[in-house]
């Protein structure tokens, strides 16, 4: 096992549980306004132990580093006992903003996962270049990112199993840092994301075929609200 392979042996573990709760209809629900299909909580709750470290792990860059120059930017936290409704809301919107496309709204806890796959995410061959199919989705995602400020952004990168472990990695790090630099043209600040590519070890779709390699180089977005706790602990 390669050592890149062996950094994100636990990740794909964690990936590969999510495909599976998206593969299986029973764990899916349908938001009754939009018509949009998501992984119900109960069927992430069933896999918690699996899924965790890939939905609830510790932010990209580290939760303080990333809570310290968000405050930098002057923003700031969602109240405490406000965080569900604020969460609530915002999936909503996201689920509205997304009908109609293939991504997963996923909901964990207070957290929200967004998996956009290579019929939405749509990327060439070899190239990170956001193209104009997927900038549609990105405008919608971003203006509802812009109305909910006090959250992170984690936006992660994949690829398709063509190419060298390290070269992919490379390819699905300049993928989420483009589609990162696309939401910031859009009014998305910059403090609020941070971006890490996971090469090609997280397949959602066979790599045999080209429809499942187009499937696989995608890109999946994290939004985690910003607590005061968090505030807190940035300023000790």
């Amino acid at each position: 096992m390669t050592k890149l392979k062996q950094v994100t042996a636990r990740k794909l573990l964690a990936g590969s549980a999510i495909v599976g709760m998206i593969g299986a209809t029973a764990a899916c629900t349908t938001n009754p306004e939009t018509g949009n299909q998501r992984i119900s909580r109960a069927a992430i709750g069933g896999v918690a132990g699996a899924v965790g470290g890939y939905l609830i792990g510790d932010l990209v860059g580290g939760r303080r580093d990333r809570t310290e120059r968000i405050v930098g930017a002057g923003l700031g936290a969602v109240a405490g006992i406000a965080i569900g409704t604020y969460m609530d809301r915002q999936q909503r919107e996201l689920e509205q903003a997304t009908a109609g496309t293939d991504t997963n709204v996923i909901r964990d806890g207070d957290n929200l996962y967004l998996q956009m796959p290579g019929s939405v995410a749509e990327f060439d061959v070899d190239s990170s270049t956001v193209r104009p199919q997927f900038r549609a989705t990105l405008d919608e995602i971003a203006q509802t990112l812009n109305s909910y400020p006090e959250t992170y952004i984690d936006i992660y990168g994949h690829t398709d199993s063509d190419g060298s472990d390290g070269y992919n990695l490379d390819l699905s790090n300049r993928r989420a840092q483009s589609v990162a630099g696309y939401l910031a043209s859009r009014g998305v600040n910059r403090a609020r994301m941070a971006t890490e590519g996971f090469g090609e070890s997280q397949p959602i779709a066979s790599n045999a075929t080209a429809a499942g390699k187009q499937q696989n180089r995608r890109v999946e977005i994290r939004i985690v609200p910003i607590t005061q706790q968090d505030v807190n602990a940035a300023g000790n």
